[in-house]
């Protein structure tokens, strides 16, 4: 499906990176320009915010599709999106969102699932894929029933006895619909004040995990301007069944593991060194709201291998 042309301007950007506490210069209207070689000649749209697109897109193709009453009865809790993110979108530049006829497969779980891709005239920007299954794609094994009292650990700090950082959030409904007014989303269809309804989005959450990110960097002394960072891919879980019980005010414990760079882990077909961290979201008592695993690279190292 490709019929519309979309655009973002750089007001959504602004938006979104304030509603999530995102901030990377990549975004910034001014500080982009503080990056060393920064190839993109202005700032660029954040990766959360190109995926509540795309998890608003589907909402509205399952719809149409009439696909929500087979995720219901077959007990798909777990929403996932796997994305590649290729070029980067700038504000003012017309894209399409294409999405391919939903495939239903059974082995190894019942799935559904659809390829997606955005696109401008010139270039593909993602690539990746949305599927419903019964339980989590990604990061599926790892139980945190052994963790002691979160609501006692210092924020910004590692949780004694484990390799995980701890960032702590409150869930607020102004932030929530911003995020997706940002995104090109129709708040409304999610938020309604007089009918007493509030609804999150999959993704907004999860888009909590980058500031998180910037800020256990920030206490590492990372040289933003110097060393810029940029995603190339996410991997995203949501228990939908957790989030449909979320309210303002709630609590919302990020948990952060980064894996020691290697040879074992490179770009494809390059030989970059990818950093890769596991990042959870728990809310009460340890209940997993959702599982993102997040690959960065160096842009310096992207510059060198592809001569940008």
């Amino acid at each position: 499906m490709k019929n519309k042309l979309f655009q973002f301007e750089q007001i959504h950007i602004e938006v979104a990176r304030n509603a999530s506490d995102d901030f990377n210069l990549f975004h910034d209207k001014h500080k982009w320009l503080q990056i060393n070689h920064n190839p993109f000649k202005g700032p660029i749209v954040l990766g959360f915010q190109l995926n509540t697109f795309i998890e608003y897109q589907m909402r509205l193709y399952r719809e149409t599709h009439h696909e929500n009453q087979i995720i219901y009865e077959n007990g798909l809790r777990f929403s996932n999106y796997q994305i590649t993110f290729i070029n980067p979108l700038k504000p003012t530049m017309p894209f399409y969102f294409e999405i391919k006829k939903t495939l239903i497969k059974t082995i190894p779980q019942l799935t559904l699932s659809n390829r997606i891709a955005i696109k401008s005239e010139k270039k593909t920007l993602l690539l990746g894929f949305k599927k419903e299954t019964q339980t989590p794609l990604f990061l599926a094994d790892t139980q945190f029933k052994q963790l002691p009292n979160l609501n006692v650990i210092p924020d910004k700090t590692f949780i004694p006895g484990t390799e995980y950082f701890l960032k702590r959030k409150f869930l607020n409904n102004g932030n929530a619909k911003n995020f997706l007014s940002g995104s090109l989303a129709e708040q409304a269809d999610y938020f309604d004040e007089l009918a007493h309804t509030a609804n999150y989005s999959e993704v907004f959450p999860c888009s909590l995990v980058s500031g998180a990110l910037l800020e256990k960097a920030q206490l590492e002394n990372h040289d933003f301007k110097r060393n810029p960072m940029v995603y190339t891919s996410h991997e995203l879980s949501i228990d939908r069944s957790h989030l449909n019980r979320l309210k303002n005010d709630d609590k919302l414990y990020i948990l952060v593991k980064q894996h020691p760079e290697s040879n074992a882990n490179t770009l494809n077909q390059t030989d970059i060194q990818v950093r890769t961290y596991d990042c959870y979201g728990l809310l009460h008592n340890h209940d997993v709201l959702f599982r993102v695993k997040m690959n960065l690279v160096p842009l310096e190292e992207i510059l060198k291998s592809f001569r940008i």
